[in-house]
């Protein structure tokens, strides 16, 4: 067994250990730990990105099927895009690398929003908030308690954000222990770093509080579609007319 399967093992472990009262749910506490176990992997994201495939994945046995390898996949996939959103900034290299990375950009934003809608998908069908036969289309049919308030924010977002949050932490940390610059620089981070672990702080605790209430009958979230219109060739009004003038062309 690999070094990265065994440590995938590992945080499988500790996961399980961190599951809700009811072994039933994600915690939040649980997916912070998660997204910085893999930010700790050596050669994660790239390798899984370059299919390292799923074994040995953090997947708590009693979670929603699938929740956990949409965790990780929306982590991965904000993970590849912060690293090209460092590298689109260059400013000594071509403008085809620039290209390059701006391209790459839209592709893991593409792959980091679905997987926050399929993470969402699967916890309202395990929740019961949602018809499972129409979760996966584009008009997912709610069913949630009487009386229940709508939450504008759905909890796949939440998790989005924590791994955003995980990244800026993780970012942060090692500009505390950077020995390039002075001290100034150094404690000017800490104190961001301080901020920035009490604002993730916050919002897991929103997430366990939305799920607590979804699960009590108290509230509700949505598979909110993105329908990211420049990605599809069929609605972004720029490539339809690049397509038009091939076809009109004979290419």
């Amino acid at each position: 067994m690999g070094k990265q399967a065994m440590g995938k093992q590992a945080m499988g472990k500790q996961a399980m250990g961190s599951q809700g009262a009811d072994g039933s749910l994600p915690t939040a506490t649980t997916i912070v730990a998660f997204h910085q176990d893999c930010l700790a992997l050596p050669g994660w994201p790239q390798q899984a990105a370059e299919g390292g495939g799923a074994a040995g994945r953090a997947t708590p046995a009693a979670a929603p099927a699938g929740v956990w390898q949409w965790i990780e996949a929306n982590h991965r996939f904000n993970s590849l895009l912060w690293a090209e959103e460092d590298l689109a900034r260059r400013t000594r290299v071509s403008d085809a690398e620039i290209a390059v990375n701006k391209r790459n950009i839209d592709r893991y934003n593409q792959a980091r929003n679905d997987a926050t809608e399929r993470v969402d998908e699967l916890l309202l069908v395990a929740l019961g908030l949602v018809d499972a036969a129409s979760a996966a289309g584009d008009a997912p049919r709610s069913t949630p308690a009487a009386g229940a308030r709508l939450n504008s924010e759905t909890a796949g977002s939440m998790i989005d954000r924590l791994s955003i949050m995980a990244l800026k932490v993780h970012a942060m940390r090692l500009q505390t222990q950077r020995t390039d610059v002075d001290e100034a620089h150094r404690q000017a981070s800490r104190a961001k770093l301080e901020r920035l672990q009490a604002q993730r702080d916050d919002l897991a605790g929103c997430l366990d509080q939305l799920l607590a209430d979804a699960q009590a009958g108290r509230a509700y979230f949505k598979v909110y579609r993105q329908f990211k219109m420049y990605n599809d060739p069929r609605f972004n009004p720029v490539l339809a007319a690049e397509a038009a003038a091939q076809a009109a062309a004979g290419g």
